[in-house]
């Protein structure tokens, strides 16, 4: 049966409604799992959090990858929920009711942002050296995922100094939402939410593809502003909890971390992509979201430094603003740019 444009926006519309009610039950879950068996004060607890909210990328980054074979929607919802994730500063600005955001975020985030902007820029190298046809390191595999991996573990190693303290402070002063509860419970919860997510995640690339059969639209931009929406429900989730419990240093780092791990993700993708090389036969359009992503890091690690106090036109920072503004030319740009390569 030809798919037709309700009967497909209603599966996506499905696929977002399943992972934003499992994705907040994954969330609460995880960090319940991390209190319970100690590692709520640890890097392997921050390790934990990062991988809860980037699991939709994940799945929906395999079966693009390895099963669906759409490359471009795998990188699209890498690089899109990269961008996503960070237009979330300017939207916590929005809700924030003690003057903007990132004036409250402790300087040590900077690393974290510093450590994400070298991981980003790797994979566009990566992308531009497959252009030139030096993509690949030994068979399919490009020279650009064993370098991601080995930065991302160098990362963690650095921040675990850095972060444990802060973590630690923040999960010994929350009480425990499931303390009537035992491992066991919240594990099997946590299971259930995770199979609900990847699942929602799995169906994200064939949903994804019809999207771009019945719309007209190219797979790059598909990927990268619907793809990667639904995927980031998860990160928007725990910021906005985050923030209404007023602990901005973690909606910081989970939007930072998060992007951390979405580049590892972009590894994993090339690793199961068995078609040839990934970053090869993937639009090479991407590139403008991965640019993207580096600008706007750059702003939150200036407005860390510059602590801006005022609000522009009573709406947010003039970081937040810059956000926004970034985000919707990143929008236009993958969308005009998509149509032009035929991706």
């Amino acid at each position: 049966m030809e798919p037709t444009a309700p009967l497909v926006w209603t599966q996506y519309g499905l696929c977002v409604l399943a992972i934003g009610i499992a994705g907040v039950k994954l969330t609460d879950y995880g960090d319940a799992i991390a209190d319970k068996t100690g590692m709520g004060g640890s890097w392997v607890g921050l390790v934990l959090i990062a991988t809860v909210t980037s699991l939709p990328e994940l799945a929906a980054g395999i079966t693009a990858a390895a099963v669906a074979v759409l490359p471009d929607i795998a990188a699209g919802d890498v690089y899109g929920s990269c961008v996503y994730n960070l237009a979330l500063f300017a939207v916590l600005d929005l809700f924030s009711r003690r003057g903007p955001v990132l004036a409250r975020v402790q300087r040590q985030h900077v690393m974290s942002a510093g450590f994400g902007i070298l991981l980003i820029s790797i994979s566009a190298l990566a992308l531009l050296a497959a252009q030139a046809g030096l993509s690949t390191l030994a068979g399919h595999l490009s020279w650009g995922t064993p370098a991601i991996v080995l930065v991302y573990a160098v990362a963690i190693r650095t921040l675990h100094g850095f972060h444990e303290e802060k973590v630690g402070a923040f999960t010994e002063q929350e009480p425990d939402r499931y303390a009537e509860h035992s491992l066991r419970y919240v594990a099997i919860r946590y299971t259930v939410a995770a199979a609900v997510v990847v699942a929602a995640g799995i169906a994200l690339p064939y949903v994804s593809e019809d999207l771009a059969l019945v719309m007209g639209w190219n797979q790059s931009f598909t990927g990268t502003l619907f793809t990667a929406l639904s995927t980031s429900l998860p990160e928007l989730v725990v910021t906005l909890a985050a923030l209404r419990i007023g602990a901005v240093d973690m909606a910081a780092g989970n939007v930072l971390g998060s992007n951390m791990f979405n580049i590892l993700v972009l590894a994993v993708d090339d690793l199961v992509y068995t078609r040839g090389s990934f970053y090869a036969d993937i639009s090479a359009g991407h590139l403008v979201s991965a640019f993207t992503a580096v600008a706007m890091t750059g702003i939150v690690v200036s407005a860390i430094y510059l602590r801006p106090r005022t609000r522009v036109l009573r709406i947010g920072s003039w970081a937040s603003l810059a956000l926004f503004a970034l985000f919707a030319l990143n929008t236009w740009l993958a969308f005009h740019l998509g149509a032009i390569d035929g991706h």
